[in-house]
């Protein structure tokens, strides 16, 4: 006669057995000592005490190294931004800041388009402020650049816009010839046309450099364009396509807005009529659409006697530079 607990007993040890000795997956359970677990690759790392495969790590350190090494930061770039003493050391920095913003512009696109401001260059043995040795701005060739002090283009230059003119116009020839660089040691040859300044006291122009051979590198200069230029303006925009450079050097109108400029800015009737009135926002506008901006500014101003610059660069802060009191820094 069979003992029906023995058949019981038996059955639950084999069971047991079955569970225990075979790794097997029944409806999806796996035994404690079966389960799997995910590291990360620093724990992999850390337990091994190798160095991890690049194809393992989370984030590519190369590329972020490479990236912060190529990308200054903001302090950075502030901290290289200085005062030029000298017309030479102002215009290799302009040329330098336009140069770098067409071709790299803020990272996302290049500028073709850009607005300069500067100081202007005046003869430092003169008393009279304003001052120059006019035959000698007709040959910018023998000029000795560093003979001259930068002076605002404020209300103090006794010979109004014209003088003004005149005095930009040394700057503005040689930064063309320095951006249009030498083909066969041949510089470019600078065009100044006047026809703008249908006037002729507006002190409007515009210089052209002509790269010998390569007319892909010629660059347009408005030279103190006026509110009423910004029809030429649109028209040689469309006409250097979107490679060549197009400058506005000092324009005449305001960095800052008086109430009719601010009003201006607005859209529907009274801002229409605020810029027939002559506010610059419509003016600001159509030059925003073309995408003019500004790349470098320096400004000039006299607080308590002291001479203060205010400066920008396309990627850098306004900083602002105050003369000490002895006039030596």
């Amino acid at each position: 006669m069979k003992c029906p607990g023995f058949t019981y007993v038996a059955l639950l040890v084999m069971m047991t057995i079955l569970f225990t000795c075979l790794p097997v997956t029944i409806l999806g359970f796996v035994p404690q000592h079966h389960q799997l677990k995910y590291s990360t690759p620093s724990q992999v790392k850390q337990k091994l005490d190798i160095e991890v495969p690049p194809s393992f790590s989370t984030t590519n350190s190369n590329t972020d190294s490479t990236t912060a090494a190529s990308t200054p930061s903001i302090d950075e770039i502030n901290s290289q931004i200085s005062v030029p003493k000298t017309l030479n050391e102002l215009i290799n920095q302009v040329s330098s800041s336009i140069k770098l913003a067409q071709e790299d512009g803020d990272g996302s696109s290049e500028k073709t388009r850009q607005i300069i401001r500067i100081l202007l260059p005046r003869d430092s043995k003169s008393a009279q402020l304003g001052q120059y040795f006019e035959s000698e701005i007709e040959n910018s060739n023998s000029l000795d650049l560093d003979s001259f002090t930068l002076v605002p283009p404020d209300e103090t230059w006794q010979g109004g816009i014209m003088q003004l003119y005149r005095a930009i116009s040394i700057p503005a020839k040689l930064i063309l010839r320095n951006l249009g660089g030498t083909v066969g040691g041949v510089p470019p040859t600078i065009i100044e046309d006047r026809s703008i300044d249908t006037s002729n006291v507006d002190g409007v122009g515009i210089f052209q450099s002509q790269v010998p051979n390569n007319p892909s590198k010629d660059i347009c200069c408005f030279v103190q364009p006026l509110q009423e230029t910004v029809d030429v303006i649109e028209s040689i925009c469309d006409q250097a396509g979107n490679d060549r450079l197009v400058l506005l050097l000092n324009p005449q109108w305001r960095n800052i807005d008086d109430a009719l400029d601010t009003v201006s800015k607005q859209s529907g009737f009274m801002g229409s009529f605020a810029s027939f009135l002559g506010g610059k926002g419509n003016s600001l506008k159509r030059l925003e659409n073309l995408g003019f901006e500004s790349t470098y500014i320096i400004e000039g101003y006299v607080c308590k006697g002291g001479n203060v610059r205010l400066m920008k660069r396309f990627d850098s802060d306004w900083i602002v530079f105050a003369e000490n009191d002895s006039e030596t820094e």
